[in-house]
């Protein structure tokens, strides 16, 4: 790798990965610059105490809200980013995310482009994270170019019966689409893959299936421990003419003709922030001052779902969800969310949350359970924001939606002891969960309100694309990966026909 690359990606999370794979068959020299390191094959992967009681792979950070108390957040820093633990839900923004959507408390904006316009990268990105899934089970399902590549994982004997309970009392569930291949995973051991580290195991994250694709090819580069500090704009007060990293404790740059951000929705803002100058005292990117703002988080809850007379004994249970009260409430009104399994939800998991419980006692009650997630839509608002104070990180989030997302959980409970389960119990998750974190530094067609174009180039700057899901407008109530990989093919293919031929 030359000292001065063609390009440089900050970040091997879905976006920075999936975009190298994008521009892998350009020819272009790219270095990829990651603060963190491999995710090592240790017992700890798979020692459920390990990760969720003691937080063996939380990072050490702390940032802080905007009163001053310290929180730990629970990103994570390895090669891949957060989709090392995430729950490898691969799924598509509905028809309808896309389009201005009427909210109980506001309105979600409509994109600059609309998903027939994604959707052929959506197939792509499908393919290239191997996704298991069928077709023709949501009745909110948008259009598919391409079948999955793979059939759905099965479901486990004590998860189909559940999923036979909600259709007969007129639910819609449907396969999640999942990038994990089970056998693999099981092989290694008999546990869960959500929130659970890969080592290679088999699950379809981004250093596992986009960054590995992009090595294959030698003008590409991973650059580990590198953690990037300042982007440096050339003489005209446009173009980024240097990346500043430290690594092994040493100050370096390096000059590339582009520079793709994408180290995750708080730390690319963060980033933008903290590289400002003279000419730019409000940060890179930041014309609009909306680099921060409209930081959406789903708003999530787990639901336990109880009963004396069914015994769960499933190993990864994470199957399927439904959709029906996506679009809809179920009886004309505003939309509520999506709820979908979590992955098995054991004794050892449920005592970091309620450790003053014998364990033994919390192996009852999940040998009788079963366990879903409802994420219902965070809106976009412009003081719900990231900001940097020195060298600390400052949330300020203002949660939206909130009284929608009470009713989703209230709603699946219902249908939950409908389906069999007389004792429902729900908790929702805070900020120390990274649930989908979002829309720092979003798309639009106007510079004066989104600091990126429809493609994630910065209005402000020629050379500078954002690609993670800081990009997103909106956070719909789906799981974003799989949109963040599709429009970072989309990117890489608009760059190779317009930045790399010029």
């Amino acid at each position: 790798m030359t000292s001065n690359p063609d390009i440089v990606i900050i970040g091997s999370g879905i976006g920075g990965s999936t975009t190298a794979a994008g521009l892998a068959a350009t020819g272009a020299s790219i270095l990829i610059l990651e603060a963190g390191d491999h995710i090592a094959d240790r017992p700890e992967n798979r020692d459920q105490r390990a990760i969720f009681q003691r937080g063996y792979f939380r990072p050490k950070e702390m940032w802080y809200e905007h009163g001053g108390q310290a929180f730990n957040p629970g990103n994570y820093y390895y090669v891949g980013g957060n989709s090392k633990l995430y729950g490898a839900v691969l799924v598509r923004y509905r028809r309808e995310d896309f389009e201005e959507m009427a909210h109980r408390e506001g309105v979600s904006p409509a994109w600059p482009f609309r998903y027939e316009q994604l959707e052929p990268w959506y197939s792509r990105a499908e393919q290239l994270f191997m996704v298991r899934g069928t077709l023709g089970e949501d009745p909110t399902e948008p259009q598919h170019s391409l079948p999955y590549p793979f059939p759905p994982v099965p479901d486990e004997p004590a998860i189909a019966r559940v999923r036979k309970q909600l259709r007969s009392i007129g639910m819609h569930p449907y396969s999640l689409p999942l990038g994990i291949d089970i056998e693999r995973w099981l092989a290694k051991a008999k546990t869960p893959w959500d929130a659970h580290p890969n080592a290679n195991d088999g699950k379809m994250d981004a250093e596992t299936a986009a960054l590995a694709y992009a090595l294959k090819h030698e003008q590409i580069t991973l650059q580990t421990g590198s953690r990037v500090t300042r982007l440096e704009v050339g003489p005209d007060g446009k173009r980024i003419e240097s990346v500043h990293y430290v690594k092994d404790g040493e100050h370096r740059k390096v000059s590339p003709k582009l520079v793709i951000l994408s180290a995750g929705a708080v730390q690319s803002a963060v980033l933008l922030l903290r590289s400002a100058d003279e000419r730019h005292p409000g940060g890179l990117a930041n014309r609009s001052d909306q680099v921060g703002r409209n930081f959406m988080n789903h708003n999530s809850s787990a639901v336990l779902a109880i009963s004396p007379t069914y015994r769960n004994d499933s190993v990864y249970q994470k199957t399927f969800g439904f959709n029906d009260f996506y679009l809809s409430d179920g009886e004309g009104g505003p939309p509520l969310g999506n709820v979908q399994l979590l992955g098995r939800v054991s004794a050892a998991i449920l005592k970091a949350n309620m450790p003053k419980v014998p364990e033994w006692l919390l192996g009852q009650i999940s040998a009788h359970a079963i366990d879903f997630y409802a994420m219902s839509e965070d809106i976009p608002h412009p003081e719900s924001r990231i900001m940097v104070d020195g060298g600390r990180i400052v949330l300020k989030w203002h949660r939206t939606n909130w009284d929608a997302h009470l009713d989703l959980v209230r709603r699946l409970k219902g249908v939950l002891k409908k389906a069999g389960f007389p004792i429902v119990l729900s908790r929702p998750f805070d900020k120390r969960t990274p649930s989908h974190q979002c829309g720092t530094i979003r798309i639009g067609h106007d510079p004066a309100t989104s600091p990126l174009d429809v493609y994630c180039r910065a209005h402000d700057h020629p050379n500078l694309f954002v690609v993670d899901a800081g990009f997103l407008p909106t956070s719909a109530a789906v799981n974003p990966a799989l949109t963040v990989a599709a429009q970072a093919l989309r990117v890489a293919d608009h760059i190779a026909s317009e930045d790399l031929r010029s």
